[in-house]
């Protein structure tokens, strides 16, 4: 089911284009549409946030020290600008990327957090029934890296260990003052059992749009993977709110539905 959001004085929801219908962004990138996401047919969608023609949807929290520039990428993903004037994140933005893979549409919910410290206690609270994780570091500033094992401690304690993790280097275009070193990103995902690393610039958009899709993609075959389990055993096992959610809106119709007939 949707997320209920509370405390709207601390979070706001993502502005993007008013525009309902759907217009597909070009896909130059021939890795993405033709390399290891071939199969799928990747595509970002350019709609609204209030875009409700999709089939699953997933939450995602993006977290990692304050400047590391977590609301840039976001911005890069769905909107494909780019602000150099810094401005701390208070609290919690919600944005939505629909990311179109073959005949269905993901809908990645993006809980884009504050890194500050005075609003730990609260973006915690965030943390719950979360699919996925994007835990993100600046390549140069070696104390973000270093706070990595902090987060990631916080977000196994607030939600589920089993919890899904990319890890995501940003700031890439900023080579000449790099001070953490490719390969200890590329350990650091070993070690700790991450989905994958990826260094990326918020700024240019390199590996941005790939990134995400790549989040989609595996909660997507997550999704179908415990569906198909579910069918052969005749159940909806895999349906847990203490897990995160991997019902489409149709399933959550239907089980809402039998849940009223019950009680009459």
């Amino acid at each position: 089911m949707e997320q209920k959001i509370e405390n709207e004085d601390k979070i706001k929801e993502g502005n993007m284009n008013d525009q309902i219908n759907i217009e597909y962004q070009q896909n130059n990138n021939d890795e993405e549409s033709n390399g290891e996401f071939g199969k799928y047919k990747p595509e970002i969608l350019n709609v609204s946030n209030e875009y409700s023609e999709y089939d699953i949807n997933f939450k995602i929290i993006v977290i990692g020290n304050s400047g590391v520039g977590k609301t840039c990428i976001t911005n890069q993903a769905i909107k494909g600008v780019f602000c150099d004037q810094y401005q701390a994140t208070i609290g919690m933005e919600i944005f939505s990327l629909f990311v179109k893979l073959n005949n269905k549409i993901i809908k990645l919910q993006i809980w884009d957090t504050c890194g500050q410290e005075i609003y730990r206690s609260l973006i915690t609270n965030f943390y719950r029934s979360s699919s996925l994780a994007i835990i993100v570091y600046s390549i140069d500033q070696r104390s973000s890296f270093e706070d990595l094992d902090l987060w990631i401690k916080e977000l196994k304690l607030y939600n589920s260990p089993d919890t899904k993790l990319i890890l995501v280097g940003n700031k890439k275009d900023l080579e000449e003052k790099r001070e953490i070193a490719y390969s200890e990103g590329e350990k650091f995902v070993k070690d700790y059992g991450f989905l994958d690393f990826f260094e990326t610039s918020a700024k240019t958009g390199e590996n941005i749009r790939k990134m995400f899709i790549k989040v989609a993609i595996v909660l997507y075959e997550e999704h179908i993977r415990y569906k198909d389990e579910d069918e052969s055993s005749g159940s909806f096992s895999s349906y847990n709110p203490a897990k995160p959610s991997r019902l489409s809106k149709t399933q959550v119709m239907k089980k809402g539905k039998k849940k009223k007939k019950c009680c009459m």
